[in-house]
Order: C-alpha cells, then sequence, then structure tokens
C-alpha cells in the first residue's frame, strides 16, 4: 500500500483497502480452513464448460447496461 502522510491524501479505495485489512486482522479470514462441497465443484465445472452460456463483458454491459 502507498504511504499516506495526511487524511486527505486518501482516496475511497485507500480507505476500503484498509477497512478491509482491518477486519481480517480482527476476525480472520472467516473462509479459512473452509472445504468446498464436491456437489458444488461438480456444478462449478459443469458451467464452466457449457461456453454456449459464456458472453463476454462487452456483452454483458450491452444486454444489461
Amino acid at each position: 500500500m502507498k504511504k499516506i502522510n495526511k487524511i486527505n491524501d486518501l482516496t475511497i479505495e485507500d480507505l476500503d483497502h484498509i477497512i478491509e485489512e482491518k477486519i481480517i486482522e480482527l476476525l480472520g479470514d472467516t473462509d479459512s480452513g473452509l472445504a468446498i462441497k464436491e456437489e458444488f465443484k461438480a456444478e462449478l465445472e459443469r458451467r464452466l464448460k457449457n461456453l454456449s452460456k459464456k458472453i463476454s463483458h462487452a456483452e454483458a454491459l450491452k444486454r444489461f447496461v
């Protein structure tokens, strides 16, 4: 992270990053040590193999924005 000398130098992204780091420091990574269920893995792999439903970011913007 960049060196910040004054609060006025903070961007929204900097503040978001600081808050996220502090939450993880205080609470720990809540996902740490969790296992992924086999059913979830299988469904994810199935969806990733189905190329017909994938669209580019540009196409998504055209359709939904």
